[in-house]
């Protein structure tokens, strides 16, 4: 009865924990266009030809946000309504951002090159000097049609609460030649009012010439972390509940 009764309480603080490791990871959100953009769109082109919609041909298992500019500088996804991907990063403790890219072409001067994306994450309310807004990016890695189909990029923000910049991220606002975050303005505080979440080829800093794109995103997500002592408390409450079955079984044999 005693091993019972334990097991009764080990399962359900164990039921709990879960709820609430699973409530900390919520609300993770996906846009995979299936529901229209969801304040997704693409930044403007320099020129007349270009375009911009909802594919249903090119999804990575649903459909796909296409856009094909003919002559432009670089591209930017944004998105600046959606809460889920807005406001206060501090909110989540730690988070993961992920985008899958197909890249058909991407032709500069006729021939095919890569390009970089970055994800950014940009506040307006807080600007200086003059500058647009400030913000923290981080270089995903490139795209190219050499790639060979649809790809996933992501980054995971360990900290959102940390003052310093984490490895690999940089920072825009203080001066646009050379950038990085104005004075006083930390990693945090961008986070702490995101204003506009921008997924681009435009590395801060760096310019390029007029290039021919035609490329398509989906699945774009932010998925909340859970906190790693949860994770821990649960599989060692997992492990306990494994742990007496045994034993319960092991006594059942001998008996």
């Amino acid at each position: 009865m005693k091993t019972k009764a334990l097991a009764g309480v080990v399962f359900a603080a164990v039921s709990t924990l879960a709820t609430a490791t699973a409530a900390s990871a919520a609300p993770g959100t996906t846009t995979d266009f299936s529901k229209g953009d969801e304040g997704w769109y693409a930044g403007p082109a320099y020129d007349g030809n270009e375009g911009n919609w909802i594919d249903t041909s090119l999804g990575n298992g649903a459909p796909a946000l296409h856009t094909r500019y003919v002559e432009t500088f670089g591209l930017n996804w944004l998105n600046s309504s959606n809460g889920a991907f807005t406001g206060d990063y501090g909110r989540f403790g730690a988070v993961t951002l992920g985008i899958d890219v197909l890249a058909n072409a991407i032709q500069y001067d006729g021939r095919e090159v890569s390009r970089n994306l970055i994800v950014e994450l940009r506040d307006y309310d807080n600007a200086y000097g003059g500058m647009p807004y400030t913000s923290v990016w981080y270089n995903l890695g490139e795209i190219s049609a050499a790639n060979g189909g649809w790809k996933h990029y992501g980054v995971t923000i360990g900290d959102t609460a940390s003052s310093m910049l984490p490895s690999g991220w940089g920072g825009y606002g203080g001066t646009e030649l050379e950038p990085g975050l104005p004075p006083g303005r930390t990693f945090a505080d961008v986070l702490a009012g995101v204003d506009e979440i921008a997924f681009t080829t435009f590395t801060p800093g760096y310019v390029y010439g007029w290039t021919a794109y035609d490329v398509a995103v989906d699945n774009i997500s932010i998925s909340p972390v859970p906190e790693p002592a949860n994770v821990a408390m649960l599989a060692g409450g997992l492990g306990l509940i494994g742990l007496m079955g045994r034993r319960r079984r092991s006594a059942n044999k001998r008996a």
